[in-house]
């Protein structure tokens, strides 16, 4: 016989030999499926419940020639076992529409060294499997039922032993013959919802004819997978489900998911909506929804679709960011209790960098929210774009590798597989708090929309699709074959979903589900909506007592016992104390003051980024490491045992993640103040999708406030082009309708009021800052004491305290941030009194009024308007196009295609232009 054993992947003798002496020491230091096998093998050979002859037994049998060929089978058998559970996925028959193009599984019995005439012999082998004495025949067919039809199971890359023996002990209990044992009510629970999915596409588009839709057709299981997770979730221990999702089926999930009542949305298809009181809105397939539905068991869930532009993948940090701040504010951080759920596209899945971000980051301390739940309705194109052309992975869903994530990839045919993959999901997410995908391939009957032609780039797949029978359909005909349910009911419940529908567009109106709101959301509803240009004349008072001030201020100066801090941290607490000493405070201290009091007033803060503990620019140190342990002091956590909670993270190399995370973390809750810091400002433009279509956008087109902070270090201190401007231009020009605030603030004082003023005003608007650095440790950049005590306010503008006599003043030069700094140097070394340097720390929305009588005041003088950025970067253009009419004058850097020089010396050449031309 031959010795030859290349059929068995890894299995060398040495290989197998030392697999058997693990298992003699230890049972449980292997796989259990081979501690199995080898268990069997020992009574197989004789040996009983011993082990003293075993390893070299397996030795014998499988080197020795003339020996019975049973072992060696055996472990043939056994590892064609381990291939199906390893490569099963890559046999499975999970496309509807075609015959899946070969993978290469190397899974036929030959592969292995077994031959036509094992097939009729008993193999132990089978006994892993739970087929004591099967035959090979036996064995085989079990495997394919297992892992070779309408699911491929994707986990053997997982390397916790335990996460796999919980799924193959599941999966391989499961009989797809049987219909996954599924009871006769849960069978008429999945066409019950396949009745609603396909009922509502068809009567969409027959009332509906050549409207935009986006539709569900080809992937209605989607809808009965949906109920799945939630009914499977609630009965378990999830009160609240998160889902955020692009355009492609959203109109049936927000009808047959979310119980959004049909009239709404026939109203929406005829543009037939009540006038909105602020914003413009948007399609009404990207709009989210809030309700709270019953499930079969009596269980209540809470159920929030985040509304999503046309940017796909946009939303998916959105999600994990909302999850995690209700499990911190609502649920203890017990991640049991929110379920999160992104709905992909297999293009998307695939092709957006931001489903890798958000993976990457989902099991980090910061951004963790106990495992998403990821369905990919994988419609097999991406507009018009072939599979093969989309991606470059096996699958689409491949990405949920990174976190080792288990990957069921289903029939959309096959409801019955997609609710069993759907229920296993959620059992497994419940189980270990871990990411979970859902590949569900099915097809798209449409085009892109309703009124694209398909056939203009895939003729013969939709030759394919025109003659398939929709999953409605195949699953009647399933049933009626076993006899679960008659055609005849089947139609009756069909009939009566349409005759329903009819009588929601004939205007019957339907009942809205009751719905109590949760305690931030009612935060949300008590504030103001709309907010108006007479909210933003003057800030409210944000000033704190003068004890609370003291109190913080010591805490922050104070070591912990015990604590061995750096000697340049001591240098640090030296100079902060010199500071005290004189009664003012620097950026550092003003901004940790700023959070300390708000933590005291019980609300909490939120940071992060890439530097934030330490502060890109090693200002902040909100958290000082032991130099000895490394062990970390939060130094503004426990100022107060009822304060409220500090979370600060140093974030992953993300900013669009990063920052939709943070975004969807400030819609959770009105009452935190959540900040995103840039590592240098115009790193933000990582993340220009999250700013223009949710931070600038969000409130109009969707009515939903977010008091997000993005601080962004601005300032041209010759550090070249990507390190000098935050592109302020650009968040100018989103600017309107009192959307959101853009500052530029140059003193300690100004930046705690600004940050207080965040959670003081009665309405929540994004917040973005052009934070300093150079000025983070300029001795003239500090503040009063008393300036941060109560009766003081964020000041929009700042007028110049050493002009005595304004009608001397000559020239009025009004300016923003770091530059102020460059102009007073000036105005001090010349002596000019009779050149006036006004602040604009505000520049949306511009305080106009503020700056009239700055003018008035300034009467006789003529006023200008200087900036370091070149004159089409900056605030220029926004004050010359919406504000020309207060007559400033330009004085700054010439227009440039680039922020800034990368060259020092030229750098400084133009700033000292700028200041001489400013001054002349």
């Amino acid at each position: 016989m031959s010795s030859d054993f290349s059929f068995i992947a890894n299995a060398h003798p040495s290989y197998i030999e030392g697999l058997y002496k693990e298992y003699v020491s230890d049972p449980n230091a292997i796989d259990q499926s081979w501690a199995t096998f080898f268990k069997g093998f020992d009574y197989a050979a004789g040996n009983g419940n011993g082990h003293s002859n075993g390893a070299s037994a397996v030795a014998n049998t499988v080197n020795t020639e003339g020996v019975s060929s049973i072992p060696k089978k055996e472990i043939a058998v056994m590892m064609l076992i381990d291939g199906y559970r390893h490569r099963g996925h890559l046999l499975s028959t999970t496309n509807p529409i075609k015959p899946r193009r070969d993978r290469n599984a190397r899974l036929a019995p030959s592969d292995y060294g077994l031959e036509e005439s094992d097939m009729a012999k008993t193999f132990t082998a089978g006994e892993v499997l739970g087929l004591k004495n099967a035959t090979l025949t036996q064995i085989l067919s079990r495997l394919t039922d297992i892992y070779g039809k309408n699911i491929g199971f994707e986990y053997s890359h997982i390397e916790d032993s335990d996460k796999r023996q919980w799924l193959r002990e599941r999966i391989e209990k499961h009989n797809a013959s049987n219909g996954y044992g599924f009871t006769i009510e849960k069978k008429k629970r999945i066409l019950e919802k396949l009745n609603e999915a396909v009922g509502f596409e068809e009567f969409l588009g027959k009332k509906f004819i050549g409207k935009k839709r986006f539709s569900l057709e080809g992937g209605e299981s989607t809808i009965a997978a949906m109920d799945a997770i939630i009914n499977t979730g609630a009965d378990d221990r999830v009160e609240e489900v998160v889902i955020g999702m692009a355009h492609r089926g959203r109109l049936n999930v927000l009808a047959n998911v979310m119980r959004k009542t049909y009239d709404n949305i026939f109203n929406e298809f005829d543009e037939n909506v009540p006038e909105l009181s602020y914003g413009s809105g948007d399609v009404k397939y990207h709009l989210g929804y809030s309700s709270q539905v019953n499930t079969p068991t009596g269980k209540s869930v809470y159920l929030k679709l985040l509304p999503n532009p046309s940017h796909l993948e946009a939303v998916d940090p959105l999600v994990v960011g909302y999850a995690r701040a209700k499990a911190d504010i609502l649920y203890e951080g017990d991640y049991d209790r929110i379920l999160p759920i992104m709905i992909h596209g297999d293009a998307a899945v695939a092709g957006q960098g931001i489903v890798y971000e958000v993976v990457q980051m989902s099991h980090l301390p910061g951004y963790y929210a106990g495992g998403t739940i990821h369905f990919v309705i994988n419609n097999q194109i991406g507009f018009t774009t072939n599979f093969d052309e989309a991606r470059t992975s096996t699958y689409c869903s491949s990405i949920g590798n990174v976190v080792q994530a288990p990957t069921f990839h289903v029939n959309g045919d096959d409801p019955e597989a997609v609710v069993f993959a759907a229920e296993l999901a959620v059992e497994y997410r419940q189980a270990f708090n871990n990411d979970v995908f859902i590949d569900m391939v099915c097809f798209r009957k449409h085009g892109h929309n309703e009124s694209d032609n398909p056939e203009f780039t895939q003729p013969i797949m939709w030759k394919l699709i025109k003659n398939h029978a929709n999953t409605r359909e195949l699953y009647i005909e399933t049933l009626s074959k076993r006899s679960d349910v008659t055609r005849d009911m089947a139609e009756q419940l069909m009939k009566e979903y349409d005759d329903f529908l009819q009588a929601r567009l004939s205007e019957v109106k339907q009942n809205h589900l009751p719905y109590k709101y949760q305690e931030p959301e009612q935060a949300w509803r008590n504030l103001k909506k709309g907010a108006t240009d007479e909210d933003f004349l003057q800030s409210p008072e944000t000033g704190v007592a003068k004890e609370t001030i003291d109190k913080i201020l010591t805490h922050l100066m104070t070591i912990p016992e015990g604590f061995t801090p750096l000697k340049d941290i001591a240098r640090y607490l030296g100079g902060k104390q010199k500071l005290l000493d004189d009664k003012k405070l620097d950026w550092g201290y003003g901004e940790l003051l700023a959070y300390g009091s708000i933590l005291l007033d019980n609300k909490s803060v939120r940071l992060s980024g890439e530097d934030v503990k330490r502060g890109t620019f090693s200002h902040r140190h909100a958290c000082f490491f032991d130099a000895n342990t490394n062990a970390e002091y939060n130094r503004i956590g426990s100022i107060s045992e009822k304060q409220a909670k500090f979370h600060i993270y140093n974030s992953l190399l993300s900013e669009y993640a990063v920052m939709g995370f943070e975004y969807g973390y400030g819609l959770a809750s009105p009452d935190a103040l959540i900040i995103w810091e840039a590592q240098f400002g115009d790193f933000h433009n990582g993340a220009q999708t999250i700013i223009d279509q949710f931070l600038a956008a969000g409130e109009s087109k969707w009515q939903r406030q977010n008091g997000l902070v993005l601080l962004l270090p601005h300032g041209y201190e010759g550090q070249g082009p990507e390190h000098s401007s935050a592109r302020m231009e650009r968040f100018l020009q989103l600017c309107a309708e009192n959307n959101m605030t853009v500052a530029n603030v140059s003193t300690p004082a100004n930046f705690f009021h600004l940050m207080r003023r965040q959670l003081a005003r009665p309405f929540r608007k994004p917040l973005v800052v052009m934070s300093p650095k150079s000025l983070l440790r300029y001795s003239e950049c500090v503040s009063d004491i008393k300036d941060f005590e109560t009766g003081n306010r964020f000041q929009e503008v700042i007028d110049d305290p050493s002009v005595l006599d304004a009608k001397k003043a000559k020239k009025v030069l009004f300016c923003s941030g770091k530059v102020y700094y460059d102009l007073l140097l000036k105005q001090k070394a010349d002596n000019r009194s009779d050149v006036a340097l006004v602040r604009v720390e505000q520049l949306y929305p511009f305080p106009v009024k503020q700056v009239e009588a700055i003018q008035k005041k300034y009467a006789k003088a003529s006023c200008h308007w200087v900036q370091e950025e070149p004159q089409n970067n900056g605030a220029w253009f926004h004050i010359a196009t919406f504000h020309g009419d207060l007559g400033l004058k330009f004085i700054g850097r010439k227009p440039s295609a680039s922020p800034a020089s990368g060259f020092v010396k030229v750098h400084n050449k133009e700033q000292e232009k700028i200041v001489n031309e400013a001054f002349s």
